[in-house]
């Protein structure tokens, strides 16, 4: 399956146009159909410590029930409207499923949110913004003391003040 639309995070995304995998398993049950089932795909995105671009698998899985239609033409009822926004129902809509806003979700809740190239990246210098893990261990910018609080060394290194 062709991602008609993008899925996508602050940090990553399912790019429009990717290829999805989907494995499906539809049970007939009183109340409707219920569809169970895992997505599988490339998720792209940038580091959130060194803001280097990166490319994984991505898998999430699901399962919704597809109600029955309540109405002869095919359609819920009224009534079900009134229902609250947070228990969203989904219906079958004649002997169709739409499976997007489902597939959907999944992925965007199966997205990292700080997503990282290696688990152990340094990330890169609050100073200069070198990568830190091209930078080597001797990368460094002085002592790093903030020049305002500079009158106060000279108190510390004097051993004979109290």
């Amino acid at each position: 399956m062709t991602l008609p639309e993008a899925f996508t995070t602050a940090m990553a995304s399912v790019p429009e146009g990717q290829e999805i995998e989907l494995d499906l398993r539809l049970e007939a049950v009183m109340e409707g159909v219920l569809v169970t089932g895992t997505v599988t795909g490339r998720l792209t995105a940038e580091c959130s410590r060194c803001l280097e671009p990166l490319s994984e698998e991505l898998e999430a899985g699901f399962q919704e029930l597809y109600r029955y239609a309540d109405d002869e033409d095919g359609t819920a009822s009224a009534g079900d409207e009134d229902a609250d926004d947070e228990d969203e129902d989904y219906y079958l809509e004649g002997d169709l499923l739409d499976l997007e806003p489902v597939v959907r979700d999944a992925v965007v809740l199966a997205l990292p949110l700080s997503p990282l190239c290696e688990p152990d990246c340094p990330g890169l210098c609050s100073e200069c913004g070198v990568k830190l893990a091209e930078a080597g261990p001797d990368h460094g910018h002085g002592d790093g003391v903030d020049p305002r609080w500079e009158a106060l060394r000279s108190i510390a290194d004097d051993p004979g003040r109290k």
